[in-house]
This record gives structure tokens, sequence and C-alpha cells, in this order.
């Protein structure tokens, strides 16, 4: 009997979306102070649709691995909130995604276009 062919299903694109995310998040951060919240609608704007449960914990990660501090602001509205913003590391470590992010869309380019010139 052949092998069942696997076509790739919403999880594995899911799990490409994942692997960027942090990359993703750090290029808001670098613009300036920025409020989780805010964080979730640019995500969200870029059609990559994160849920608070999965920004709270990479946030917290990314502040204890040293790439993104915040202060606390007081609020008139509610409880006091937490403003990112990116360390030396942590720009250090965007500039280092952003560099590999530019030769891995270079290959991945390069075989769609062999691809796509095969068909």
């Amino acid at each position: 009997m052949g092998q069942e062919t696997r076509i790739p299903s919403e999880n594995t694109i899911a799990q490409m979306r994942k692997g960027t995310l942090e990359f993703c998040i750090l290029l808001i951060i670098a613009r300036g102070e920025i409020y989780a919240s805010d964080i979730l609608v640019e995500l969200k704007d870029a059609d990559l649709l994160v849920v608070e449960g999965t920004l709270y914990p990479l946030l917290s990660r990314l502040r204890t691995d040293g790439l993104l501090r915040y202060r606390w602001v007081e609020s008139e509205a509610g409880p006091p909130r937490k403003y990112y913003t990116l360390t030396d590391q942590g720009r250090a470590a965007l500039a280092n995604l952003e560099e590999g992010w530019e030769s891995l869309s270079k290959s991945i380019t390069a075989l769609i276009r062999k691809y796509e010139k095969s068909n």
C-alpha cells in the first residue's frame, strides 16, 4: 500500500506563526513604549491573532531574558498599566532576528520561484 499524503494542517500554519511571534512582538515594541493590549491590537491588525494567555507569558519571558523592561503607569480608569520598551540587549536580539529573517526569506523565496517555474 502507498503512503498516505499529509496536507499541512491549520496546526502547521499556526506553528509557523508562533515561531515568528517573538520577532513580531519585538518589532512592535521597538517603535516605542507600548501597553500590552495595544500589542495585541497591532498583532490582530497584522492578521496574527494572539490571545492574552499567549502574550503575557511571552512578555514575561522576554523580560526575564533581559530583552524588555517595563514601567508602571497609574491609570485613572483602573489599575496601573505596564508599558514595555526594549533594552539594549533587546535591540541587539531584534537586529539578529531581522538578519535571520532576511536570510530565511531569501531562501524560501528562491525555493518558491523554482517551484513556480517547474509547474
